[in-house]
């Protein structure tokens, strides 16, 4: 079994699956899921409503009556993988909906690709579903086409995203995101509460909270309590735990009140993991980004979060050669890793972005200079990170199952989401395994990134 490349992006989400059998004669509709997490629960919400209109649902292009592809904007590289995944769909099927994030900019995929259906931006279900109507119309048939009470996962049963809000406030200089998705828009916390109740209930054993910010939740509805459920994170957290899944927390901004999270998960409540966008370490690199420029505070609050619970891990994404980015700048980031020690760490390349506002800087970087100081980012968070795993080896630690073959098992940690992190092995005595099982494993051996181990009782 491999290791996970260091270079894994941290913006992907994992592969959508798609088992959906057709009967004959029933409309079938393709889905293409690119981009974040965020964009499979989209694709999920999607294919949900289809299905409860009678729609199959097909994992290629040839099994469908038309496409729908799922877009994501977030990078100018991104963007190309997206015009590249439609013109594949126009080739193989020839009826393509685009929706998505470059969805946004309807006039870039028409310019590329006049033959489109249909184009819409995020999250505009009611439009995907008339695009579908008028490419497919529905024929359901009501004593066969019967919607899980779970609705449609394009993950593995035993793991879900849980999506609590849209949007976001921040004005980062190189995101444009929050032009795609608009500003905050929280759910309600009953809503989020029911919804991950049902997925538990349908047998999900871990729930992985996602939005453009999730520290940020429930601002935008001041908080607003409903049928005995406060719309705060820490609230939420409290919630989720209560329900004997592991609930992982995503995309989480360092602001103070963060620190209240962290009672949870040394109780238990919550799994000791936090995702948080640094971005950088260098006060004047972010005050170009428009971020916060606080990372000696930063530091400080890591030291407490350590102290408060020993076992938390943490993980964030970086950008390096970011425009004006000196060596002395980038030497800092270097000397700020040294300190802060982060478990899990993903590293951009600065792109331009259309419509970023950090085009127009000054002293944009070298694209030599870009590939060099991620080289050395990135060897830096090798050595932190094989350090790290070395130091578990010999410990007894929980695990859950992602994937069993003649091999072995493939398991995660505690400290482990799904594709963006690393894999624990399980070589020996695996046989009675199967995906969703949490058994706890001694921990043999350690790679740069991976773990080995055998069950223990």
């Amino acid at each position: 079994m491999s290791q996970n490349p260091p270079s894994l992006r941290p913006d992907l989400a994992p592969r959508a699956l798609i088992k959906d059998a057709p009967r004959a004669g029933q409309p079938t509709i393709g889905m293409v899921s690119l981009g974040c997490p965020k964009a499979l629960v989209d694709s999920e919400r999607i294919l949900t409503r289809l299905r409860a209109e009678g729609y199959a649902i097909s994992p290629d292009y040839q099994g469908a009556d038309a496409v729908i592809v799922n877009t994501c904007g977030f990078l100018d590289s991104a963007k190309a993988e997206s015009l590249d995944a439609i013109g594949e769909a126009l080739r193989e099927n020839g009826k393509v909906i685009v929706t998505g994030c470059l969805g946004a900019e309807p006039e870039y995929i028409t310019g590329a690709h006049p033959k489109v259906m249909a184009v819409t931006g995020p999250h505009q279900y009611e439009q995907v579903l008339d695009a579908v109507h008028d490419a497919v119309p529905p024929s359901p048939d009501p004593f066969i086409d019967l919607l899980p009470a779970s609705g449609v996962s394009l993950t593995p049963r035993h793991f879900s995203y849980l999506k609590i809000s849209e949007g976001c406030n921040h004005k980062c200089k190189f995101c444009i995101i929050p032009d795609m998705r608009g500003r905050l828009v929280s759910r309600p916390a009953h809503a989020v509460i029911r919804e991950a109740e049902k997925l538990v209930a349908a047998g999900v054993k871990e729930l992985l909270v996602i939005s453009q910010d999730t520290s940020a939740y429930g601002v935008d509805i001041k908080h607003a309590e409903d049928r005995g459920h406060r719309a705060h994170i820490t609230d939420l957290a409290r919630d989720l735990g209560s329900l004997g899944a592991w609930v992982r927390l995503h995309y989480v901004y360092p602001y103070p009140h963060v620190r209240d999270l962290i009672p949870l998960m040394a109780e238990g409540l919550v799994l000791p993991y936090l995702d948080i966008p640094f971005q950088h370490a260098h006060p004047e690199t972010l005050k170009r980004m428009a971020r916060p420029a606080a990372a000696a505070k930063t530091l400080d609050e890591i030291a407490r979060w350590r102290a408060d619970c020993p076992d938390i891990t943490l993980r964030s994404t970086f950008i390096v050669g970011y425009p004006g980015e000196t060596e002395e700048e980038f030497q800092t980031l270097l000397d700020w890793m040294d300190e802060a020690q982060l478990d899990r760490v993903g590293c951009f390349q600065y792109e331009d972005v259309k419509g970023a506002r950090s085009n127009a800087l000054p002293d944009h970087v070298p694209a030599e200079v870009k590939q060099e100081r991620w080289d050395r980012f990135m060897e830096k968070a090798q050595a932190i990170s094989e350090a790290k795993l070395e130091a578990k080896v010999g410990r007894v630690l929980p695990v859950i199952v992602d994937e069993v073959d003649d091999e072995g098992a493939t398991c995660r940690t505690q400290a482990d989401a799904p594709e963006i992190d690393g894999n624990l092995f399980i070589d020996e005595g695996f046989e009675g395994l199967a995906p969703g099982d949490i058994v706890n494993v001694e921990v043999e051996e350690a790679s740069d990134y991976d773990l080995w181990g055998r069950i223990v009782e």
